[in-house]
């Protein structure tokens, strides 16, 4: 691998998450609020682009959770991941799925330049808020698209609800995630992230909240960005 272009990573973040790898698809392990919230992401996604052929890049894929969804709606999916451990367990449910996708341990700046302008759609869930360089990531993700190509993007705004919910709920009081998982500090806000994307040349379509109740397993899509948030952007056709 090309370490020139892997800097934009925290080793103790790809530590972390390969510790959650071996449970990554047990909807009860500590990855279920990803199950939870996995619907409605694919959904957002589904709702904007024509997947049935679209080529579509997931980054940070983990263990292949939305990847798998947008295969199965008819994209054409390469999922990308730094932890090694994670990529192995996304490549072996493919042989429970029967899906297909193309997995691979590469940073977003090696497929950015190993495939400008290639991708239909690019997706980043839950990935901005722990990587040492945001601004450089959305430059990695607005040089993935072709021309009028979609990009979607889910975080955590800054803000005390989102302390108090994934921090101080999710990680100390019911212990849904492991501690150390989320550092506050690394939250973006919307209007930041709308920066970060305007400065790498994409246009800001829309803002959703992304409502979750982890006592019922619900999630939906709000108004309320106070917490998570979803949005969309386009690259200039």
């Amino acid at each position: 691998m090309n370490t020139e272009h892997t800097a934009n990573v925290s080793p103790d973040e790809i530590a972390r998450f390969e510790s959650l790898a071996s449970r990554w698809w047990d909807p009860d392990g500590e990855s279920r609020p990803l199950h939870d919230l996995n619907p409605v992401r694919a959904d957002y996604v589904a709702a904007r682009v024509d997947l049935r052929g679209a080529r579509v890049a997931d980054v940070g894929c983990g263990g292949g959770l939305l990847s798998e969804a947008l295969a199965r709606a008819g994209a054409r999916v390469t999922g990308i991941d730094m932890g090694l451990k994670v990529i192995e367990i996304a490549r072996l449910h493919l042989h429970e799925s029967g899906l297909e996708v193309d997995y691979r341990q590469q940073s977003s700046a090696e497929l950015a330049q190993a495939e400008p302008a290639s991708f239909d759609a690019v997706c980043c869930m839950e990935l901005i808020e722990h990587v040492p360089d945001p601004a450089a990531l959305v430059r990695d993700l607005a040089a993935m698209l072709k021309p009028g190509g979609w990009l979607f993007m889910s975080t955590l705004n800054r803000t005390p609800a989102a302390f108090g919910a994934a921090i101080l709920g999710a990680e100390y009081i019911t212990r849904m995630l492991p501690r150390g998982t989320h550092h506050y500090a690394q939250f973006l806000k919307p209007s930041e992230l709308g920066r970060l994307l305007r400065h790498a040349g994409l246009e800001l379509e829309e803002v959703s909240g992304l409502g979750y109740n982890p006592l019922t397993r619900k999630a939906w899509l709000s108004r309320i960005t106070a917490v998570n948030y979803l949005l969309c952007a386009r690259k200039p056709a």
